[in-house]
């Protein structure tokens, strides 16, 4: 019994040292190796390690990359403007060690990241105007940013990777103002536009009456011109008629005459010596 308790006594210590001995890093990790707090090495390669036990200690890190955000600040711009602007930053450990000795933990980078961050962004918005830095210079002004807090974070062993504004707004107690102003603008493009429509179209109308009394008179000249000719043609049809046989144009003309103002209800008074009277009275057509 007693050999047994010892087997297992020796078994589980052998357990307890194996464990103590050896430590995994994954793929996402790299660590350092202390000695009774004394630096050893830097572990960055995935797998199974080993490290003398109960002596040596691994303290391990993240190697992805990291991303800090917090809440949005105010800023100053160079035309005297207030903008909040909700930015993140990421980041990774570069350097376990000078990580470990300067900041410890991730809670403790971002402590030195955030307000060196805060800063930069505070003096590199300061410098330009408020429709740059929501438009055109947003992505340079960022890059200016990120290199001037890399300078200040290569001694905690941080890389930063970007600062990236995620989005620029004015103070809630302008926007409605700002707004409102917007609004204004655009109802006043839009009268404008309106206007220059009503211009537009009083020009095309004007024109289009133009072009309707141009192609009437045009109508009309060409109505007198062809009447005229079809005038001047009857008139020359009547002469000859009238010189082949005048007794019969009379004849015909009267009739003419008649058909035109006679109808069944028409009632006639003509003296004895009118002309149409004759055919009414005996019609009598001389042959010839």
């Amino acid at each position: 019994m007693k050999k047994t308790t010892s087997i297992i006594i020796a078994t589980i210590v052998v357990l307890v040292i194996c464990a103590q001995s050896l430590f995994i890093i994954d793929m996402t990790e790299q660590a350092i190796v202390l000695e009774l707090g004394r630096y050893v090495k830097t572990v960055r390669q995935p797998g199974l390690h080993a490290k003398i036990p109960f002596i040596q200690s691994v303290t391990s890190y993240d190697k992805r990359i990291l991303v800090s955000d917090i809440a949005p600040g105010s800023y100053i711009t160079q035309d005297k403007k207030r903008l909040v602007v909700d930015h993140i930053t990421r980041w990774r450990i570069a350097d376990p060690l000078k990580f470990y000795k300067t900041v410890r933990t991730e809670v403790g980078a971002k402590a030195r990241l955030e307000p060196i961050v805060l800063s930069e962004m505070r003096d590199e918005l300061a410098a330009h105007d408020f429709s740059d830095i929501i438009s055109t210079q947003r992505e340079p002004i960022m890059a200016t940013v990120a290199e001037r807090t890399q300078g200040k974070l290569s001694d905690f062993g941080i890389e930063l990777v970007d600062v990236r504004i995620k989005r620029a707004d004015l103070p809630p107690e302008v926007q409605s103002s700002v707004f409102g102003r917007m609004q204004a603008e655009r109802q006043r493009i839009s009268l404008q536009y309106r206007a220059e429509g009503d211009e537009a179209a009083v020009k095309l109308k004007a024109d289009a009456d133009r072009q309707v009394r141009i192609l009437q008179a045009e109508g009309y000249e060409e109505k007198q011109k062809l009447m005229g000719e079809g005038d001047a043609e009857a008139i020359a049809i009547y002469a000859t008629a009238f010189e082949q046989d005048p007794e019969f144009y009379s004849f015909m003309r009267t009739l003419q005459a008649y058909s035109t103002f006679i109808s069944k209800d028409t009632t006639l008074v003509l003296g004895s010596d009118s002309e149409l009277f004759q055919y009414l009275e005996s019609p009598t057509i001389v042959e010839k």
